[in-house]
């Protein structure tokens, strides 16, 4: 099949359309959006004299939904300049157009009449070369295809995507018998590689998988409240990251969904499984009923299972009691349980040490997790081709830390089974077939690769790569590609000449003991390797330095300590930027401070797409130290055409606000307008194919003859600039918008991105910015108000404005 994917009609504008049109603009795809026209005109729209048949009036659905989509936070555009990409129409007057197109996505609400309707009149107009597909979150195939032709069929399938569609990962694509298996792997691969989508098959049943096994979940969650009398205040400390779901906790995930979504879903699945197991739970708790008359639906009515009270500084946020159905300060649950499991780091020891737990705590998490993998196991077989979509599923859709055929694993699947039947609950089928084969898991290791255990032939068979993916776990399964390793990282090597430095700290910080494995790491890929990726596939690439090091360091006022890391800090950017092969790093999520500083010195990134990036220190009291400063001092210039006369004071400014207000990316294109990515770096959609890509980048630049970079002089403001800067900043301080402090590291900061006390115009050498940039880190870090910046940060996470 021939197919080449250049603009995209969407029919339905509304958050899930408008939403899809803007991860497709984000990948730059053009789209043309339609939704209906209107029936009557708005007051406005009378005084203004137009009619029901002006195009302004009938556009007005959909061009409303896409000034709601530029509004949305989180940013549901890399930038907001990519609505151009976006074509707003209506169904009168634009529904032929969609024969211009290559891919069609029905985003129409979940009505099965408008759906069966929108297909009678696309297939009039459809031609044989268009793919299109529904955005379904579970309506039946079968049912909305009903009266469709073959030749319909044949291209039609359904690409559910999750909401909010830039930032879900998944992509449920469920083909009906017809599908062509051409158009199915098309569209995977678009959605894969170009919208960055983890794709996962699924069989048409009602509500595919994610939303099927998460449904379950939350509704048992719901009556386990009622039965067992937890609070909201107790369910959220059990059920968010402490047991690898998101942090929001279930109630507070609950409000952001919105009350409404899940009766609406919860109906719907009531009605399709009335001889399904959880069939029963999904007949809501009364107190359900009762939120829905309050109008407590969540965020979208200001009170759900929480509300915001107060304003200003006095503002709290306060908990629903759902008896009383009144609102009172948050309470702090009171769980010996939870606080044991808050000491365990590693998920698996902390699963298991929670169901293992007598108190309520215990109690709650074992009936949850007990259930939820019951569940999976029994109904796996009829809703999906095996475990791995499933899990990934779960993983994508929901963001949990481990799917629930690996969350069998982390618990022992025989110990789970024997707790099973000592509580008189039936074993799954698939769980007996497991084990009946000599198997304790479902995911195992053989002869250094991953394989897992395949419900169709009831035995355990190889992992398949996935396509352009390398993931760095299943390379170190292999103990022939770790070259080197310590707690805190590694060096990986993964084939053709490339190797590759992973962190895997805490958030990945940067410590003492990364950077001598780092500067190790180099010499030795200078003798053995042709390149080297600088990569890790963690939750973020790195939080930057380990600041504990340097504070204690500080505190005990071994200042020549804190000198030789802040120089080992920098070396290590230095050689990144003069090593005789190439360096690639693989910036993703959080990359801030000193993870960006490595990244500016690095000849290529290949960030995702998805990449926070940020030179952060002024937050915390201080400048980039570690050969961060200089770099920007070089970069700001590079903005600069050398041909003509211009004026370097407003480029000087852009990346001093940059610094000095610690501003972090919303995305890598964020980042390249910014100037921590060059034009000649890129990013990757999908994350998981970022290491893959980055490899390809460095064997290239390897294959076009790479030649070390030179050092060359850099051209300074000098004092012009300084003065400029502290211009500004004066200003700054006088209209109350920065401390007194903010004042001290911003002139410190001017005086490094200016070069010193040097008249405009003076070329200096880059060891000359080193060293006066770690003088004025080593200033800034002797001050007692950086000090209580960083230790208020790394205490509560946030800035302290002092």
């Amino acid at each position: 099949m021939s197919f080449h994917l250049k603009r995209v009609g969407i029919i339905g504008s509304g958050v899930m359309g408008s939403g899809i049109a803007a991860q497709l603009a984000n990948a730059g795809v053009a789209s043309l959006i339609l939704d209906i026209a209107p029936a009557s005109l708005t007051k406005e729209e009378e005084a203004l004299g137009l009619s029901l048949s002006d195009r302004k009036v009938k556009n007005r659905i959909t061009e409303a939904n896409l000034q709601q989509l530029m509004r949305a936070k989180p940013a549901q555009l890399f930038e907001p300049d990519l609505i151009r990409w976006i074509e707003a129409g209506n169904i009168d007057d634009d529904f032929e157009r969609l024969s211009e197109v290559d891919w069609i996505i029905e985003a129409v609400p979940e009505r099965l009449d408008l759906k069966r309707a929108t297909f009678e009149r696309l297939e009039k107009i459809l031609k044989p070369s268009q793919i299109i597909s529904s955005n379904t979150s579970g309506i039946s195939l079968r049912e909305m295809l009903e009266g469709r032709s073959r030749a319909f069929r044949e291209r039609f399938l359904v690409t559910h995507f999750f909401n909010p569609p830039r930032y879900m990962r998944l992509l449920e694509v469920i083909p009906c018998p017809e599908t062509d298996p051409e158009v199915v792997a098309t569209i995977a691969k678009i959605g894969a590689r170009i919208l960055g989508k983890g794709i996962v098959y699924a069989r048409d049943t009602p509500n595919f998988i994610a939303n099927r096994i998460g449904l379950a979940e939350f509704t048992r969650v719901l009556h386990t409240v009622e039965e067992k009398n937890y609070t909201v205040e107790e369910v959220d400390a059990l059920t968010g990251k402490l047991i690898g779901r998101p942090k929001s906790g279930f109630f507070r995930l609950m409000d952001i969904v919105g009350l409404d979504t899940l009766i609406n879903n919860s109906k719907y699945l009531a009605e399709s499984l009335q001889d399904d197991p959880v069939a029963r739970y999904l007949r809501l708790p009364s107190y359900i009923e009762r939120m829905m008359e309050l109008n407590l639906r969540g965020e979208k009515t200001q009170a759900g299972f929480y509300k915001r009270v107060g304003s200003g500084a006095k503002k709290e946020i306060h908990s629903l009691d759902l008896k009383s159905f009144e609102y009172h300060p948050q309470a702090k649950p009171s769980l010996p349980s939870l606080e044991t499991a808050k000491g365990i780091e590693d998920l698996p020891a902390r699963l298991r040490a929670m169901v293992k737990s007598t108190d309520r705590g215990g109690e709650f998490v074992w009936n949850l997790l007990s259930s939820t993998l019951d569940y999976a196991a029994t109904v796996a077989p009829s809703i999906s081709e095996d475990i791995l979509n499933i899990d990934r599923a779960m993983r994508w859709g929901f963001n949990w830390q481990l799917g629930p055929f690996q969350i069998w694993d982390a618990l022992g699947v025989r110990d789970v089974a024997d707790r099973l039947k000592s509580e008189s609950r039936p074993v799954p089928g698939l769980v007996e077939e497991l084990l009946s084969k000599g198997y304790h898991s479902f995911y195992q290791v053989h002869d250094h690769h991953p394989t897992y255990f395949d419900f169709s032939v009831k035995e355990h068979r190889a992992l398949d790569p996935q396509p352009g993916v390398i993931e760095l776990a299943h390379v170190r399964l292999n103990p022939t590609h770790i070259i080197r390793e310590t707690e805190v990282a590694s060096l990986l090597d993964l084939g053709d000449g490339v190797a590759c430095i992973e962190f895997h700290s805490k958030m990945n910080t940067l410590s003492s003991t990364v950077i001598d494995l780092m500067l190790s790491s180099l010499d030795l890929v200078e003798e053995q390797f042709e390149a080297v990726l600088i990569a890790n596939q963690g939750e973020n690439f790195s939080a930057g330095a380990n600041l504990v090091q340097l504070l204690l360091a500080a505190e005990e006022q071994d200042w020549d300590l804190i000198d030789r890391n802040i120089a080992r800090f920098q070396n290590t950017s230095m050689k990144i930027k003069y090593l005789s092969k190439p360096v690639v790093a693989c910036p993703h999520g959080l990359t801030l401070g000193g993870a960006v500083e490595f990244s500016l010195h690095c000849h290529r990134l290949r960030a995702a797409a998805e990449t926070y990036m940020g030179l952060v220190e002024c937050g915390i009291g201080l400048i980039p130290g570690g050969a961060g400063t200089k770099e920007m001092a070089i970069r700001f210039g590079e903005m600069i055409p050398s041909d003509i006369e211009v004026n370097r004071l407003p480029f000087l400014q852009r990346v001093f606000e940059m610094i000095g207000t610690a501003r972090v990316s919303g995305s890598a294109r964020d980042a390249q307008i910014m100037g921590l990515l060059r034009d000649h770096d890129s990013w990757s959609m999908n994350r998981d194919c970022q290491i893959h890509d980055a490899k390809n980048i460095a064997l290239s630049l390897v294959g076009q003859g790479f030649r070390p970079l030179r050092e060359k002089p850099v051209k300074v403001l000098g004092v012009e600039g300084y003065s400029f800067l502290k211009v500004a900043l004066r200003n700054l301080h006088v209209a109350g918008h920065i401390t007194d402090h903010d004042v001290v590291v911003g002139e410190k900061l001017a005086y490094v991105l200016c070069g010193g006390n040097v008249p405009s115009g003076t070329e200096v050498t880059e060891r000359y910015l080193l060293e006066i940039e770690r003088e004025a880190f080593l200033q800034l870090f002797g001050e007692p108000r950086t000090q209580d910046r960083i230790r208020h940060t790394l205490k509560t996470g946030k800035p302290l404005r002092n």
